[in-house]
Order: structure tokens, then C-alpha cells, then sequence
């Protein structure tokens, strides 16, 4: 269990370091861009994928491209969740994206429905609920994005789950499918601060690149620790699915409360364990 709980820090980590941008004057764009070059450069050096195979007839291209679209403005938005709803709820949010993708599961996929993934969907709908809600204090447009990026980092995870299915189901290695992904993502990412650049909105600095250089070894560790955490307990991948899930909402909730001094609602923390057990059912189904 060791890879699931590095994976976990990993992850919490991304958020931490996103909460954070603001407060060293990083530009969360640029850092993100920097994040696909390090894990483009890590996928290469330690999956070795062998991109060959890209030009195999029956490459799901379209399922690819729109990875590489979605994975750099799901991340600005897992950014802009963590600065107005908090590391608690946006990491929460995150992990709660299975919801969606397991019903994906049962309508595309095939997967047997079971009472047990319908209750855990029940219960993670229900947490959702508790921890966006708020109680009507701050100005409407906070109110709105409190709950408007968690529920867009739910929807947009889902998104990309489902995608990486069927780049799975295509035969695509996992390795090769990240290398694609990431480049394209890098390309993406590319195109956005260009954009952003001609407008004059930023320019490019020494600490966003260095903390991008540190976003993309905390991204890509999250994704290494996992996978190594599924092949060191082969005949247990439900125990490493619901460690790193319950996991990152349990660590991410501390680290939100105890260093950040978010502000939770017995409501709002009552969604988070319910997010847990939605987690853990959801497993055992």
C-alpha cells in the first residue's frame, strides 16, 4: 500500500500547489503548460511507450484529440475550483467523477449494474449536495463559483475518464496513450498562453516554469505511484481503487482544514464523509 498512499500525497500535492500559485504571483496557465512538459519527458524516460504503434490502423484519434483538449482546461478549472471552493470540496469533487463515469460504464461499456454501485451513486450524489452547498452570506457571483467548479471539475473528470476508456478498449498501451496525450495537451496548453500572450494578459516567467516543473513531478508521480500501486497488488485492485480515492478526499479535506483554514459547514463536512462511504460502496459493489 505504500505506491497507493505516495499516490495520494501526489495528488493532494497538485492541489496544494495550485492553492498556492496566487500567493508566490504564479500564472497557473504557464505552470500547467510547464506540468505536460515534465510529464511528457517522464512518460518517454521511465514507460518507454512505443509510438509506433500510433500508426496502427484502428487508433481512436478522436478519443486522443479530445484528451489532449480537455486535460489542460479541466486542470485550469481543477485551479480556478481549488481558489474559490477550496482543496476540501475540489479534490472531493475530483474523486466523486467516478460517479458519472460508472454509470458511462453501465450505459456504453457493458458493466454490470449491481444494488450496491446504484446505492454508492445515491450516496455520492447526496455528498455532492452537502458539500457544495452554502449557506447564502457571501456576494452571488462567489456563491456561484463555489459550486460551479467543483461540479465542472466532476463533469470534466468524468469526461476524461471516459475518453481514457476508450483509448483502453482501442488496445492502446497505457504508456503510449499518455505520451500522446500529454503532447498533445502540451500543444494545447501552448496555444492557450500564446493566445493569452498576444492579448497581453501574462508574460512568461522564471517561477511559473519552475513551478510548473514541480506541478508536473507531482502529476506525474500520482499517475506512476498508482499504476505501481495496481501491479504490486494485482489480485486487489478494488483495495488500491478505494485507498487512492478515499484517500485523497480524507487527506485532502486535513490538508484543507488544518494548513489552509477552509471553511466548512457541518453540512459541507458531513458531504465529505458521505463522499467516503460513496467511495468505499461503490468498491464493494
Amino acid at each position: 500500500m505504500s505506491y497507493v498512499l505516495l499516490s495520494v500525497i501526489c495528488s493532494v500535492l497538485v492541489s496544494v500547489l495550485l492553492k498556492m500559485a496566487r500567493r508566490f504571483d504564479v500564472d497557473v496557465g504557464q505552470a500547467i503548460g510547464w506540468n505536460y512538459v515534465v510529464a511528457s519527458v517522464l512518460t518517454a524516460s521511465m514507460l518507454q511507450p512505443s509510438l509506433a504503434s500510433l500508426r496502427a490502423p484502428g487508433v481512436p484519434w478522436l478519443a486522443l484529440l479530445g484528451l489532449g483538449l480537455l486535460l489542460p482546461t479541466i486542470f485550469l478549472a481543477l485551479a480556478t475550483a481549488v481558489r474559490h471552493a477550496g482543496i476540501v470540496r475540489s479534490d472531493a469533487a475530483q474523486r466523486l467523477s467516478l460517479l458519472i463515469s460508472l454509470l458511462a460504464a453501465f450505459a456504453l461499456f457493458g458493466e454490470q449494474v449491481t444494488a450496491l454501485k446504484l446505492g454508492g451513486i445515491a450516496l455520492g450524489l447526496l455528498s455532492l449536495l452537502c458539500m457544495v452547498w452554502r449557506a447564502p452570506v457571501a456576494a452571488s457571483a462567489e456563491r456561484r463559483a463555489v459550486w460551479l467548479y467543483p461540479v465542472t471539475v466532476l463533469l470534466g473528470f468524468a469526461a476524461i475518464d471516459i475518453l481514457f476508456k476508450r483509448v483502453a478498449l482501442a488496445g492502446v498501451s497505457l504508456g503510449t496513450s499518455l505520451q500522446a496525450m500529454f503532447a498533445l495537451a502540451l500543444w494545447v496548453s501552448l496555444l492557450l498562453q500564446a493566445g493569452r500572450r498576444w492579448r497581453g494578459q501574462t508574460r512568461f516567467t522564471a517561477r511559473s516554469a519552475v513551478a510548473g516543473l514541480a506541478l508536473g513531478l507531482a502529476n506525474f508521480g500520482n499517475i506512476l505511484f498508482y499504476l505501481r500501486g495496481h501491479r504490486a497488488l494485482p489480485q486487489h485492485p478494488t483495495l488500491v481503487f478505494a485507498g487512492m480515492n478515499i484517500g485523497v478526499v480524507a487527506l485532502g479535506a486535513v490538508v484543507g482544514l488544518l494548513l489552509f483554514g477552509e471553511r466548512l459547514s457541518r453540512l459541507n463536512l458531513a458531504g465529505v464523509l458521505l463522499a467516503v462511504l460513496a467511495i468505499g460502496v461503490i468498491a464493494r459493489g
